[in-house]
């Protein structure tokens, strides 16, 4: 028996055939979402990283099975996959990349603690501009958002992305 999404006939090896049932609103968010990827200012690792956090928080196989294709050659190996749920403690990560994944950990798990915590803002004022922070920001909420949807409607769970 094969899995289908819960909004159509959709196999678990398709991630796009879902936009048929909101073409609109589909087509906006893609426009987002190639704005992440491609106008974005964060570091490529950092970004990485803090996508990852979100991938495993959101129990997205898509987004999980997701990787850059600027690979180990920018510095992104599966190393940096690999360790995302350890990014408290992992070394291979800089403080700014372990304050991205902090935020994007909290972002998903608890949002008005991380708006509350001062320390948590003086740290990552030492590292991010405010551009930066509000590119981290936008980023989060991109992949917290579509993660779940497909997460949610079981929408292209098998896929391996290469971005």
């Amino acid at each position: 028996m094969r899995k289908v999404s819960r909004i159509g006939d959709f196999t678990d090896e398709d991630v796009t055939a879902w936009v048929v049932k909101s073409p609109d609103i589909a087509t906006a968010m893609a426009g987002f979402t190639h704005a992440v990827y491609t106008k974005g200012r964060l570091p490529l690792r950092v970004r990485e990283l803090a996508r990852a956090v979100i991938a495993l928080d959101n129990e997205c196989v898509t987004c999980q099975n997701t990787r850059d294709a600027a690979g180990p050659g920018a510095g992104v190996d599966e190393d940096l996959y690999d360790h995302a749920g350890v990014w408290q403690t992992w070394p291979g990560y800089s403080d700014q990349e372990r304050i991205a994944a902090e935020f994007a950990y909290r972002f998903a798990t608890d949002h008005t603690g991380l708006r509350d915590d001062e320390d948590f803002w003086a740290r990552a004022a030492e590292h991010f501009s405010d551009e930066l922070l509000t590119d981290l920001a936008l980023s989060c909420a991109m992949w917290l958002g579509m993660g779940r949807m497909l997460r949610t409607l079981d929408i292209g769970q098998a896929c391996k992305i290469t971005l």
